[in-house]
């Protein structure tokens, strides 16, 4: 099997064209060449100070450039929109928080992260007038549209959502790996997070079946859209300050994810409750003696294995 691709682009696709064609296909593909409206052009730092206001935003604030939010490399620090986005922009900083070349991220929140889900044009009505959000989806699926802004260098941790979403890459460049579903088992997971940080030079003492990852691989251009489907892992590097629109919608029935979730990443309910289950079942193991709890352990991994993958699958590993 190929362990590297690199990530296809097609230009003009229209909505036809990607839900008879790409969408059924469930693989990332950067899509280049649509309309995306004045924002490619309009959103330099002096505009998005102007009319980005200072509405105040949760940022991730470190001095490294791999950002990990399993060990929390990071500090949480709030500030107006309009300063965020003039420090992410600048290589050395006059006022910092951990020292003049720290890193700024920030995945924008609703105005109560615990209740209200992201969406730019409630939080940032200056702003959302002037992007054109590709119609490739019915508008009663949305779930979100969030701001990704970050420092050139910032690497984003690998992760997994559970929503289908299109990456709009506004300005800057952006390199994105990504690893398909199916090759979960290589890639060390922690919750919804990999804890591989470094997939370019990954240390395989530690994590020796990471080789085994089939890595789909791009650079996204200003004006550049990427299909990320539910369930593929990604790992995003700002190659310069970048600013991206991430929409998410619902690939699935509303009713089978978390109502409770106004960030749109925890598992879909029948996962949740399966998960559950499963902790339930291990902890009947207990009452037996540690032989039996191998061996009966194994017979449960067996039959979900069975399960859970194909025939080809199978004989791929």
């Amino acid at each position: 099997m190929k362990r590297h691709v690199n990530l296809s682009i097609l230009n003009g696709i229209t909505k036809d064209e990607f839900t008879s064609k790409i969408y059924p296909k469930r693989e990332p593909v950067i899509l280049r060449g649509l309309d995306l409206g004045p924002c490619t052009t309009r959103w330099t730092v002096p505009y998005l100070t102007q009319a980005g206001g200072s509405y105040e935003v949760k940022v991730h604030v470190s001095s490294v450039c791999e950002m990990d939010f399993i060990n929390k490399n990071f500090l949480y620090r709030s500030l107006p929109f309009n300063e965020f986005v003039q420090r992410a922009s600048e290589q050395h900083h006059k006022d910092f928080f951990i020292d003049a070349t720290e890193k700024y991220y920030l995945r924008a929140l609703g105005h109560d992260p615990r209740k209200d889900v992201a969406n730019i044009s409630v939080h940032f009505p200056g702003l959302a007038g002037d992007i054109s959000i590709p119609e490739f989806f019915e508008p009663s699926q949305f779930f979100s549209s969030v701001f990704r802004i970050a420092s050139k260098g910032a690497q984003i941790w690998t992760h997994y959502d559970v929503m289908d979403n299109l990456l709009i890459q506004v300005t800057g460049r952006k390199k994105v790996v990504l690893f398909p579903p199916t090759d979960v088992d290589f890639l060390y997971m922690s919750g919804d997070k990999s804890r591989i940080l470094n997939v370019d030079s990954p240390d395989l003492e530690k994590f020796p079946k990471f080789v085994h990852a089939q890595r789909f691989e791009g650079t996204l251009e200003p004006g550049d859209v990427l299909f990320i489907p539910a369930l593929w892992f990604h790992n995003m590097t700002y190659l310069d300050f970048g600013v991206a629109v991430n929409v998410f919608w619902r690939h699935m029935e509303a009713r089978l994810y978390d109502s409770k979730d106004p960030y749109g990443n925890k598992d879909p309910v029948p996962a949740q409750r399966a998960s559950q289950i499963v902790d339930r079942a291990l902890k009947a193991l207990e009452e037996m003696p540690s032989e039996y709890q191998d061996f009966y352990a194994r017979r449960l991994c067996d039959r979900i294995r069975a399960k859970a993958f194909t025939q080809e699958d199978k004989g791929d590993r």
